[in-house]
């Protein structure tokens, strides 16, 4: 059976460095970064560009879970509500897969100086670190 494993966290914490390693050790694995459907210029942020990128996540995850040149697709993406987590799922409704997912966390100290070595202003950081314990019942 496919398996959809859905790497989630903060901005920051890993999600990035987790997946390019699973995805390597993985034979017959796919990785989608959610982060990729929101790279647009200007980046803005509203209930149409919401929805369409949703919509495509849908579409890459529904194409990638019914090819069968892959076992395994990973996501990696800022999943701060269970309730975007549980629309992603329902929307792949009518598919056969088993889902595993994995939520990162650590200090705010280490999420701090990760994001400092990554050059993220410090409007990045507040944001991350202020969403950093939703993700403890994750």
């Amino acid at each position: 059976m496919k398996k959809l494993i859905i790497i989630n966290g903060t901005m920051g914490v890993g999600k990035t460095t987790v997946s390019k390693e699973v995805h390597k050790s993985l034979d017959r694995s796919v990785w989608l970064d959610g982060d990729w459907c929101w790279m647009m210029n200007p980046w803005v942020f509203s209930e149409e560009n919401i929805r369409m990128v949703m919509d495509n996540i849908t579409y890459l995850l529904r194409n990638y879970l019914t090819n069968s040149t892959f076992d395994y697709v990973i996501l990696s993406w800022v999943l701060h509500k269970e309730e975007i987590r549980d629309e992603l799922l329902d929307r792949l409704s009518g598919l056969e897969f088993q889902v595993d997912t994995i939520t990162l966390n650590c200090s705010e100290t280490a999420l701090r100086k990760r994001m400092e070595q990554d050059q993220r202003t410090e409007e990045e950081i507040k944001r991350s670190v202020d969403r950093l314990q939703g993700y403890e019942h994750m």
